[in-house]
């Protein structure tokens, strides 16, 4: 008699995501580990985002209002030993599955791992994130677990659904505050992160909204030591200045990459004091 092999259960939140879903969904159906299932959350689209999704799965369900309860539900509606929440404009290496099964099966004692990720894209700005990334790899308090048990996600109870835009550093920082800094690990294959014609304008209004919610990621004082490293100016700075022929291989890219992360920044300062004044900023911001 085979051993049943474990189920990975890849699950994606989606919001108007046709665009990139269908490279994404077909990276999953490309997995060398064929033990796989897809659940689909969408944010009620208006494009075609769900007649993609019914192309690889029958999975498909509608939640919102933000991602972290999209992320829940989709766990819920899953049957995985192992969850792996993934972003719509995300593209998979072929082997990730595998290494997933491979690094739970041997150490029990983990119970979350990092995904790397890298970005592509078109144009100035995409190239500049592209760059930006590379510094993170390998950074704890800048990569976060997007891969867990299911026992210990339920366990921990899930994303806080109050959190938006720093839930994914949230629930691996509660982790290993109950279960110790060695029950996440990480895995070598990286996650593909499609940032199309990246819109300067556009990144910073996300900060903007999404720092609204920082007082709710800040007031767990698990989140709080990584919080200073990753909202200090001169941490971040160092980190890319470390190496200076990476940042400065092409200048036009390094200074770009500088200029984006410091209009970011700004951005988020500003979305969190408009979070002070106007719990209504979203509809200001986004009309």
């Amino acid at each position: 008699m085979k051993p049943i092999k474990p189920i990975v259960s890849f699950l994606v939140s989606t919001y108007n995501s046709s665009r990139t879903l269908e490279a994404l969904l077909k990276s999953i159906s490309s997995q060398s580990y064929q033990s796989c299932e897809i659940v689909v959350v969408d944010n009620n689209s208006n494009d075609s985002t769900l007649d993609i999704a019914k192309k690889y799965t029958d999975h498909i369900f509608t939640k919102g209002p933000e991602r972290s309860a999209q992320r829940n539900y989709a766990a819920e509606m899953s049957s995985g030993d192992y969850l792996v929440f993934l972003d719509s404009d995300m593209v998979l290496s072929n082997n990730i599955a595998q290494e997933i099964v491979d690094k739970f099966s041997l150490d029990n004692s983990l119970l979350g791992l990092v995904v790397p990720e890298e970005s592509f894209g078109y144009g100035f700005w995409s190239q500049c994130k592209k760059l930006e990334r590379q510094f993170y790899v390998g950074v704890k308090w800048m990569e976060a677990a997007r891969a867990f048990r299911r026992s210990v996600f339920f366990d921990i109870g899930g994303y806080d659904e109050d959190n938006t835009g720093t839930e994914d550093y949230d629930l691996p920082h509660r982790i290993e505050e109950k279960y110790g800094i060695d029950s996440i690990s990480r895995i070598t294959s990286f996650i593909k992160h499609d940032e199309g014609s990246l819109d300067l304008w556009r990144t910073c209004k996300k900060k903007l909204y999404y720092a609204r919610a920082l007082d709710v990621y800040t007031a767990k004082p698990v989140n709080k030591e990584y919080f200073t490293s990753q909202s200090n100016p001169l941490k971040r700075y160092g980190l890319f200045l470390r190496s200076p022929k990476l940042l400065f291989r092409n200048p036009i890219f390094g200074f770009g990459m500088l200029f984006m992360k410091s209009c970011e920044m700004l951005f988020g300062v500003l979305g969190y004091l408009l979070r002070k004044s106007d719990d209504n900023v979203k509809d200001k911001i986004y009309k």
